[in-house]
């Protein structure tokens, strides 16, 4: 029976803990390039004995980006920061790992403390990619250009330019962002995916985008490294994506070598009516994906406290718990839950804490 703090390996990567801190967009990049602030935010995770630390959502294309404020991975002149900041996550015994995103039709958006509205023309804004040209709605009302073939060829291109950068970062942990309604989503989903050729109408037109890129990306991320994927397992809209059609997804990637499948949802529809949200209201996701899919899987959703986190790991609903909000607030989470766990044999701190504490 596995627990909290038992190690994990994936590929040739051994987690120190079954710990790992979700990916949380910080709008704090200048041209897509991290800063001090990402050092600290980043780092400070590592030093507090998470076992994964995976960097918030990384633009292949500067329109790909959520905000002016997103971190990049477009250019070479990205690396040596992020490598930076991967050698300090390493040095403290922690995984670096990033998810590489794009936007789509959410992109050109103001900052979320800045009102997180469509950016105009002359606030800076930019012309934003979708599947169909249709606007996600409310303060997001930008309709995106319909990609074209060539378009989609570009963007799956910049996936795998993107992982080439990663792996000279020093990442050893890959995500996929294929989730809250972004660029790969809304090919998946029904909800926002109208087209009428090869990328749209039946089940295996709308999830082509994401196997296709999925390839693009495994021919040149090491075999030896995980490969992993978000997605949004339910639209929470009738008539939307859904947990049965994540499942099938989720076969299909694993045919194409992910090796783990990062259990979200929703994000896609500004319609959404039916969001159970409480503690660990996506665990079921990750479960059901596990055992029908056959592939292993981390959950997220207010997992707030280590017996919490401890039931899911033992009762085997998922093999990683991904901390986002709880990891702000307690950047020594993993610490104080080994604690609470009695597994202070587990509890990891720097010595420069440790003969204090």
């Amino acid at each position: 029976m596995p627990h909290l703090f038992d190690s994990y390996q994936l590929k040739s990567v051994k987690l120190r803990n079954r710990i790992g801190v979700s990916p949380m967009c910080q709008y704090s990049s200048e041209d897509g390039m991290a800063t001090d602030w990402h050092f600290v935010n980043l780092g400070s995770r590592a030093v507090g004995g998470a076992g994964l630390v995976i960097a918030e959502a990384t633009a292949v294309e500067p329109r790909g980006r959520i905000t002016p404020g997103d971190a990049g991975i477009w250019s070479d002149k990205h690396i040596e920061p992020l490598e930076r900041i991967n050698r300090f996550i390493k040095s403290h015994g922690a995984v670096p790992g990033i998810q590489i995103a794009h936007a789509g039709r959410k992109a050109s958006a103001a900052r979320p403390w800045e009102g997180a509205h469509s950016l105009k023309d002359e606030e800076g804004g930019w012309e934003t990619l979708g599947t169909s040209p249709l606007a996600f709605g409310n303060e997001l009302w930008r309709v995106p250009k319909e990609m074209t073939l060539a378009d989609i060829h570009q963007v799956q291109d910049a996936f795998r330019t993107a992982a080439v950068r990663s792996l000279e970062a020093g990442y050893e942990w890959l995500e996929l962002h294929f989730a809250h309604g972004y660029l790969v989503h809304s090919f998946y989903s029904p909800l926002s995916n109208k087209r009428t050729d090869e990328y749209g109408g039946s089940f295996a037109n709308r999830i082509r985008m994401a196997l296709e890129t999925t390839q693009a990306v495994r021919e040149v991320w090491p075999e030896r490294l995980p490969l992993t994927v978000r997605l949004s397992c339910s639209d929470w809209v009738e008539g939307g994506w859904s947990i049965e059609d994540s499942v099938e997804l989720s076969k299909k990637l694993k045919a194409e070598g992910v090796d783990l499948i990062d259990c979200s949802s929703g994000f896609n529809s500004p319609d959404y009516k039916n969001y159970p949200f409480g503690a660990g209201w996506q665990v079921p996701f990750a479960e059901k994906i596990r055992q029908e899919a056959d592939i292993a899987t981390a959950t997220v959703g207010f997992i707030t406290n280590a017996m919490q986190a401890e039931q899911i790991i033992r009762n085997q609903r998922a093999d990683i718990v991904l901390l986002a909000r709880e990891m702000l607030r307690d950047p020594y989470w993993p610490y104080r839950a080994a604690q609470e766990l009695n597994r202070k044999d587990t509890a990891t701190l720097p010595v420069q804490y440790a003969s204090w504490l």
